[in-house]
């Protein structure tokens, strides 16, 4: 779990990077939560989420966004935060050229951003939303979402109320053939203190199922 520094935007970025284990790894990057609200790549759902990609033998990156640890620059609104995932995205896909797909995991306003980084990356085919922020961000970019993904929320949470990520989430378009589960974890908050057990049951039941369809070999057509 090499420590990396990636030249960013704002100056430079601090990651912790795992190379997979074969030449033709998939691509994982997770993204933490709000950098105003006490959010770094050591959070524990952070954390989780990374060592779930990792464990499944992809190239897996986390890292701080501008302004937090060993990162440079300032807090932008989001705008930066999301040109420093892009980076990030560009700086692992260099060193994995021949990764078939990507996938994007982040917690709250990580989740937020992660929603956007995939509106404008084709080669993102699945994501892993945890707590996304919806009274608090517009999600109307998702017009239509591209890619399947699974958003888990805490029944709990009292800085967004699943009611409100409901009522947002459910008006969501996606293109043909894709799906976003929603699902809510009873009792948990919004940094799921007391039930990251669940939330990684969830996600790597989610994960798992979505990898076998697609790696499944293709059969083609008799002629």
């Amino acid at each position: 779990m090499p420590d990396v520094i990636i030249p960013g935007p704002a100056g430079r970025l601090e990651g912790r990077y795992a190379p997979g284990d074969r030449e033709n790894a998939p691509v994982a990057i997770v993204l933490h939560a709000h950098p105003k609200g006490g959010g770094h790549m050591e959070n524990p759902v952070t954390l989780m989420m990374y060592d779930m990609f990792k464990e499944r033998g992809f190239s897996t990156i986390r890292f701080n966004f501008r302004g937090i640890g060993r990162s440079e620059g300032q807090y932008d609104q989001g705008l930066g935060e999301l040109s420093d995932a892009a980076t990030v995205l560009d700086w692992v896909q260099a060193y994995n050229p021949n990764a078939p797909y990507c996938w994007v995991a982040g917690h709250s306003f990580g989740a937020w951003i992660g929603m956007q980084l995939l509106m404008r990356r084709p080669e993102i085919q699945g994501f892993i939303s945890v707590s996304p922020p919806t009274n608090m961000y517009d999600f109307t970019f998702l017009a239509p979402c591209p890619a399947s993904g699974i958003i888990v929320h805490g029944e709990s949470d009292a800085i967004v109320p699943p009611d409100e990520m409901e009522r947002v989430m459910s008006k969501v378009r996606s293109q043909k053939g894709i799906e976003i589960t929603r699902t809510i974890v009873p009792n948990a908050s919004h940094l799921f203190t007391h039930h990251l057990e669940e939330l990684e049951l969830l996600s790597s039941n989610y994960l798992d199922h979505r990898l076998s369809i697609m790696n499944a070999p293709k059969i083609s057509a008799r002629s």
